[in-house]
């Protein structure tokens, strides 16, 4: 069996792939409780929503939206994948979908800055 080199840019974008998935998964409970806050206890959600107004947070969600955004267009690879047919320009679109995470997260970050 002839494993892939660790260093190829689709092995990179397979294991960015499962860590985005990873770390959203992670998120996902903690964002569901925040967000149980507004049944349960709204004053405290208010001192939470405050606490986003950190610039920090505001770092966070950057990050956030950028994993979603690998973890969607890293998909959307995998898709192609599996269903079109393989050519030489897998590596442009490991990149394209790459640039177009930044591009998302980068401008959800410029507007909530």
């Amino acid at each position: 069996m002839i494993r892939p080199a660790r260093t190829h840019p689709l092995w990179l974008a397979y294991l960015l792939h499962r860590v985005s998935g990873l770390a959203l998964a992670l998120f996902l409970p903690l964002h569901f409780w925040v967000l149980s806050k507004a049944l349960t206890a709204p004053d405290e959600l208010d001192a939470m929503l405050a606490f986003t107004d950190n610039p920090a947070v505001k770092l966070a969600e950057f990050g956030l939206v950028f994993l979603l955004a690998v973890h969607f267009f890293g998909g959307l690879r995998l898709l192609a994948m599996e269903w079109l047919p393989w050519s030489q320009g897998q590596k442009t679109a490991a990149a394209a979908a790459l640039a177009l995470a930044f591009f998302v997260s980068g401008t959800f970050f410029l507007k909530a800055i």
